[in-house]
């Protein structure tokens, strides 16, 4: 039973940048894919970005080239690097975990979850 953690959101202005991290314990990353939803204010929870078991990655198109998604296995962290954010990109994000090897887009097809942070972007 994996335990996952987020950290690293906070208020940013538009254009800046803020690096998520999600630790895990109770299992290894390294097997587990793992992803990044968000969820706005009224708006249901969304896929941001996935890292599979290979390391290949899969991104929103709303966050393509911006926001890039990567793991360090020695570490048990999965981080998302988040650059030029927008107003729109403000949610809290939740780091998420699944048994299966391969890119998974849907919610309810992960595992485990973190608590999520917050990330506010002003305009």
């Amino acid at each position: 039973q994996a335990h996952l953690v987020e950290s690293g959101g906070g208020l940013v202005q538009a254009g800046g940048s803020l690096r998520l991290a999600c630790v895990v314990s109770g299992d290894s990353i390294s097997k587990l894919a793992m992803a990044w939803f968000h969820r706005a204010p009224r708006d249901a929870r969304q896929f941001v970005a996935a890292i599979a078991w290979s390391d290949v990655t899969y991104y929103a198109d709303s966050v393509k080239g911006r926001f890039t998604i990567s793991r360090d296995n020695a570490k048990n962290t999965v981080y998302l690097q988040m650059n030029s954010l927008k107003a729109e990109d403000t949610a809290v994000y939740y780091c998420a975990g699944s048994e299966n090897s391969g890119i998974r887009l849907n919610y309810n097809e992960y595992d485990y979850w973190g608590q999520g942070t917050q990330v506010t972007v002003s305009s």
